[in-house]
């Protein structure tokens, strides 16, 4: 069984789950650890991600705390299988593990919802954009690490290559649209790769125009990820001090409730697109 001094968010949502199945159950840790035959610590070092489950173990647990919903079980089962190294973790160790953690987030999900109000998404920039953007910290880095996080960001993008492509879709405030990163010309010819992007079958971009009144949750950027079952989805926030992410019931019926709003007041695909290009000739 790996050890982790630092899990990773996949890992440690495995955990939780784990351990909020044992709570539902009213079961003890030492009775779990038994009917694993281990000891109380290393089951608590399972349930924080910092040891991996094994889906043997998650079967034998789901099935000893009598767990009755099947597709909830089998995705942890799933996610408790998947031993491969994702592309991210040649970044791990020279970039901050939030950024790898946005990026094994995006590779596990089928559907991303993401709102923006500084610029358009990670998924949808360009490379010089991007450059940008990391350029443009209060608190300068170094070049070669805005080298990194730019390669990073790029790589990312490859969800939209994958055998089953991630479906996107992102509402962009026109604030945002007429933020500059970068030149003149690297902003101008973002908006249009955002445009050419917006006509992927499996992107949709969503335009929030300033006339737009009573806005709720101005300003908070945030990403909505469904997981296989609606128990697993995932909530990413931005914040200064890297991303934040959330399960908790309660928050996503609140996040929910906002993508309906964003859905509704937004523009359709197709005036949005023309709303890009319009801001992008007024540039």
């Amino acid at each position: 069984m790996v050890t982790r001094n630092t899990p990773t968010q996949r890992q440690r949502r495995l955990g939780m789950e784990m351990r909020k199945m044992r709570m539902a159950a009213d079961v003890t840790t030492e009775y779990a650890a038994g009917l694993l035959g281990i000891d109380r610590t290393r089951l608590s070092n399972m349930e924080s991600g910092i040891r991996t489950f094994s889906a043997d173990r998650v079967r034998t647990l789901a099935c000893n705390y009598e767990c009755t919903d099947e597709d909830y079980v089998s995705a942890l089962v799933a996610m408790a299988e998947h031993k491969e190294r994702g592309w991210w973790e040649q970044y791990r160790g020279s970039l901050p593990a939030g950024l790898l953690d946005i990026a094994e987030l995006e590779w596990h999900t089928t559907r991303l919802r993401a709102v923006q109000f500084m610029h358009p998404p990670g998924l949808l920039q360009t490379e010089e954009y991007a450059r940008g953007i990391f350029g443009a910290g209060l608190i300068p880095i170094s070049r070669l690490e805005v080298e990194l996080r730019v390669a990073h960001r790029m790589a990312r993008q490859q969800v939209f290559d994958r055998p089953a492509p991630l479906s996107l879709t992102t509402y962009i405030h026109e604030a945002a649209l007429r933020m500059r990163f970068g030149s003149i010309e690297a902003t101008r010819n973002q908006l249009i790769y955002l445009a050419e992007q917006s006509e992927r079958d499996t992107v949709e971009v969503r335009v929030i125009p300033m006339t737009v009144i009573d806005f709720p949750g101005a300003g908070h950027t945030m990403a909505y990820a469904d997981g296989p079952v609606p128990q697993l989805d995932t909530v990413q926030l931005d914040s200064t001090s890297g991303p934040v992410f959330t399960d908790a019931d309660a928050q996503l019926a609140k996040y929910r409730a906002h993508m309906t709003w964003m859905d509704s007041a937004a523009l359709p695909p197709a005036a949005s697109r023309d709303f890009i290009l319009t801001v992008a000739r007024e540039l």
